[in-house]
């Protein structure tokens, strides 16, 4: 496994350009990385979005949503 040494010296053969991209994927990789106030704000937005359905609507929903992503994710792709 690499040192923190070697992870540095190497760090200094990066690019500037792409010293963002750099920083977002390290970011992404760090225990304490939290999703955005302003993602989790859009997210929790969509909370209760279903209370005004009726039970058996909701199931037929989750049913055919089931049915949708099986039929879009479960294809032979030949490339």
């Amino acid at each position: 496994m690499p040192t923190i040494d070697a992870i540095l010296n190497e760090l200094k053969n990066v690019p500037v350009e792409k010293l963002g991209d750099l920083f977002s994927i390290i970011h992404s990789l760090s225990v304490t990385s939290k999703v955005p106030e302003k993602k989790s704000m859009q997210i929790l937005s969509f909370a209760g979005s279903f209370n005004d359905m009726t039970e058996k609507d909701y199931n037929e929903f989750l049913h055919q949503t089931g049915n949708t992503r099986n039929n879009l994710f479960d294809r032979d792709i030949h490339l």
